[in-house]
Formats: C-alpha cells, structure tokens, sequence
C-alpha cells in the first residue's frame, strides 16, 4: 500500500513544486490511471486507484489529503467496510476541497477522482446495497491458533 501512496505523490508533488497545481494534479491522475490500467499487465485490470489517489492528494494538497484520510478511518472505524470508507472519502473529497478554498486544478482533480473511485466501486456498492460485502475482522477469535486462521 506504501507503494501505491507513493506512486501517486511523487509525480504530483513534484510536478506541483516544480510547475503548479494543474500539472500537478494532471500527473496525480496519470498515476491514478497507471494504476487502475498498468502498462505492465497489458493495461488489464489493475487497483482501484484509492491508495494512489491518496498520495497525489497529499503531493497537491496535504490537508485535503490528510481530512481524506480521517474520513475514511472514522467510516471504518464505525463500519469496517474499506469499500465504503473509500466511497465515503472520495464523495467528501470535493466538499473538503471547495471549502478550504482549493485552486480550480485541484478541485477537479478530486472531483474527476471521486468519480473514478465511484465507478470502479460499483460492485461494492452493490455488495454493500445486497449485505454480502465483507468486513475487514481486526481480531483474531478466541481460542483459535494463529495456524487455524490462516486456513
């Protein structure tokens, strides 16, 4: 996961510093692209582009990114569906953006994400929507070996 946070701040933060918001943020989105589409798999499908949207977000604007990320831990927190703490931050990304008073590039730039992210989570909606979508299990139950879990 480091990684795929990593692959979306580099080319944003550097393009951001070097030559502004707008390229910055044109080059979060080509790494959030590269994810969900990567060259090396024959641009078969890749992730969902929610780790490497956070990185970009962070390159281009860190406290955009950072009430990102605290969204999506209370979400969780509350739900233990990552699907739909991904889906909680990324429809409140472009409210957070607009009310702290983000450039234009940056604004689109998580608008065009949360609907990325939307999109590429219309299984877990349906899943969420039906009650079959699967909890992340933070503890282990008691009396079970490590070795029986991993079964």
């Amino acid at each position: 996961m480091l990684l795929d946070v990593a692959k979306g701040f580099v080319p944003a933060f550097v393009a951001a510093e070097v030559a502004g918001p707008l390229p910055g943020a044109l080059a979060g989105g080509a790494a959030m692209l590269g994810h969900w589409r990567p060259v090396f798999m024959r641009f078969q499908r890749g992730g969902k582009m929610v780790a490497t949207c956070g990185g970009a977000l962070f390159g281009l604007a860190p406290l955009v990114g950072l009430a990102g990320v605290l969204i999506w831990l209370v979400v969780f927190a509350l739900s233990r569906y990552a699907s739909l703490a991904s889906i909680a931050g990324a429809i409140a990304l472009p409210f957070v953006a607009l009310a702290m008073g983000e450039p234009w590039p940056i604004f689109l730039f998580v608008l065009l994400a949360a609907v990325g992210v939307l999109l590429l989570h219309r299984p877990n909606i349906a899943r969420l929507r039906a009650g079959t979508e699967n909890r992340v299990k933070l503890r282990r139950r008691p009396g079970k070996s490590s070795l029986q879990n991993e079964a």
